[in-house]
């Protein structure tokens, strides 16, 4: 393998992360004009009497540490503060972002894919939780789910590097599942962006969630440039263009409550087809909120969260999160129960199908740690809870 260091991008129009070496970059790039659909160039050059190093490009909110357009991230603490900085969210207040570029084509829905399915019965979509860069492992989480589920949801996680998702998909499908693969702008400029969407449409991937990404946590390799090039609604709109079947986020639970049902339909008009939502409390909070997102315009399916934990470290790390709430009596029952994976089974269960009769939601995510054990037992609990869920329905 040949290391190189690569010249610098030849246009400008891009930002610069702080510091002295101009290769360091967190912009837009210019790209080869040779693919006009996928590397299109950013019109205008540079503005008159700006730097590279200062410009901004246009539409960032001035003061967002992950450079959003389309803001807020789903981070935001119930106080209204930033998950990255001492300060309160720059997006908490009208008026929300709005989606003014051209609509993506959808592409139709693979034939036994998850949102295929999702028009016949409710579907599962479980996380895949697999020891990083341990291909064997990975083998042995989508054998014990895939029978099980409908998808499996390839995570991005800020503190547990793993293969490249291109690579990753790949496995996966080899193993035998469906992977809906997270893509996140925290690590990669936009043209990295471009490249995974284009091997992820090459290898098969059933779909792809767009996300901004999460913010690492304090000493997480703290000498690692986070990019942010782009947000999750404008990567939609990439993905989308790359004929991929596109799913979004959304946090019914965080600030601002307010705006962010008619999130979704800006979302949608970006180019998603698919919303997978965040933890919520309660039932009834879900459905407040779908209500909401299809007065504002949404007309997308929903996927609602389902909290699988069955002991304390898989239980604190969901209601550690910021930007999602959990049932905390209902924790606290499992944890008291005298055997916690079952009663952590049961209570998933019963979530997931209280979920289900809301309006709107066509499936749920397996979500969460589900063991402190081991990805192993994680995957068979999660596998549990998917098989009495699939009984019941």
């Amino acid at each position: 393998m040949l290391c190189v260091t690569g010249p610098p991008p030849s246009s400008a129009g891009f930002l610069t992360s702080r510091g002295p070496c101009p290769l360091r970059t967190s912009g837009t790039h210019d790209a080869p004009t040779s693919h006009p659909r996928r590397f299109a160039q950013r019109p205008g050059g540079q503005r008159p009497g700006v730097t590279a190093v200062e410009q901004i490009p246009d539409g960032i909110r001035a003061g967002c540490p992950k450079r959003m357009v389309f803001g807020p991230c789903g981070g935001v603490r119930d106080d209204g503060g930033c998950e990255v900085a001492a300060q309160p969210c720059v997006f908490l207040d009208p008026p929300l972002p709005r989606w003014t570029g051209p609509v993506p084509p959808r592409p139709a829905p693979s034939a036994d894919g998850l949102l295929a399915r999702s028009r016949r019965g409710p579907v599962v979509l479980s996380d895949l939780t697999v020891r990083p860069f341990d291909r064997a492992c990975v083998r042995a989480v989508v054998g014990a789910l895939a029978p099980v589920s409908d998808g499996l949801l390839i995570g991005e996680h800020q503190d547990r590097p793993d293969l490249p998702p291109t690579l990753m998909a790949a496995d996966v499908l080899a193993a035998g599942g469906r992977p809906w693969t997270t893509l996140a702008c925290r690590d990669r400029n936009r043209l990295v962006l471009e490249q995974e969407l284009a091997g992820l449409a090459e290898v098969g991937v059933d779909g792809v969630l767009c996300v901004t990404g999460d913010a690492r946590g304090p000493g997480v390799r703290p000498g690692v440039t986070s990019v942010f090039d782009l947000d999750g609604t404008r990567l939609a709109a990439l993905a989308a263009e790359a004929g991929l079947t596109v799913a979004v986020p959304e946090s019914p639970d965080a600030p601002p409550l307010a705006l962010r049902p008619a999130r979704v339909a800006e979302k949608q008009r970006a180019g998603a087809q698919l919303v997978v939502l965040n933890h919520v409390a309660s039932a009834a909070r879900l459905a407040a909120f779908t209500a909401a997102a299809r007065a504002a315009g949404a007309t997308l399916p929903f996927v609602a969260a389902v909290a699988v934990y069955t002991d304390e470290r898989s239980a604190r790390v969901l209601q550690r999160f910021p930007g999602l709430h959990l049932d905390d009596a209902a924790v606290q029952r499992v944890l008291d129960a005298p055997d916690p994976v079952a009663a952590g089974i049961v209570a998933a269960v019963a979530e997931a199908r209280a979920l289900l009769a809301v309006p709107g939601v066509v499936g749920v995510n397996l979500s969460g740690l589900a063991s402190a054990r081991d990805e192993e037992t994680a995957a068979a609990v999660k596998a549990e809870v998917a098989t009495r869920i699939r009984e019941g329905a």
